[in-house]
């Protein structure tokens, strides 16, 4: 099974094409993402990431859903 999981751009360091890179920020965990997929992406919006590339851009209040909706999850089927 493939997961893409969203979270939010914090830095984007280039504008090259296929070596457009950034950090994204997934709830205070922070990666490097390619943004080779998604050329556009500017500080601030929501991606969802898979494998360390962007494979889109995502509307914030969806975002903030999904991110709810693991947290939750994790929350009731997780145990410590």
């Amino acid at each position: 099974m493939c997961l893409a999981v969203p979270g939010k751009v914090i830095l984007v360091n280039n504008d090259d094409g296929l070596m457009r890179t950034g950090k994204v920020d997934f709830g205070g965990i922070v990666k490097d993402v390619n943004f080779a997929f998604v050329p556009d992406v500017q500080i601030y919006n929501y991606v969802l990431v898979h494998a360390g590339f962007a494979i889109g851009k995502l509307d914030e209040k969806i975002a903030q859903q999904t991110l709810s909706d693991i947290d939750k999850y994790l929350e009731e089927n997780i145990k410590s």
